[in-house]
């Protein structure tokens, strides 16, 4: 696609933009705070619906986000197990309380590393917990 670009058009739109929203590269906290607020509004504006307009700036803002998190809030490396273990803790959980895995004791023999889960169960929790798959990975 060769699209002719106004620039001289294009720069004075931008600063404005940018000015109004100090939107670019996350450089500090402070920044960090600030657009996870930014994001937070966009979600608010856009109300689950895909087609919003503010989806696009969800996307970029996202992305600025994660690019800054991934350099200064990296997270830990678990394992799958200890995933399930801190979801059951954020969720109140008891081993009884995980039917997708399978009775207390295969839960039970999962979290104290005897069993591992299959995709099947995978799958189950992934969807119960709205988390990627690869979490229990």
């Amino acid at each position: 696609m060769n699209a002719h670009i106004d620039i001289e058009r294009l720069l004075p739109v931008w600063e404005q933009f940018r000015a109004a929203t100090d939107i670019g590269p996350i450089r500090d906290e402070a920044h960090y705070a600030q657009m996870t607020q930014v994001l937070e509004a966009l979600l608010d504006e856009a109300q689950g619906d895909e087609n919003h307009p503010a989806m696009g700036l969800v996307d970029i803002v996202g992305d600025l986000i994660e690019d800054y998190e991934t350099v200064h809030h990296p997270l830990p490396d678990v394992t799958g197990v200890q995933a399930l273990k801190f979801l059951m803790q954020q969720h109140g959980l008891k081993q009884s309380d995980l039917p997708e895995v399978g009775s207390q004791g295969v839960v039970s023999e999962v979290l104290a590393g005897k069993r591992e889960l299959n995709i099947r169960q995978v799958r189950a929790l992934s969807e119960r917990f709205r988390v990627s798959p690869a979490t229990f990975v």
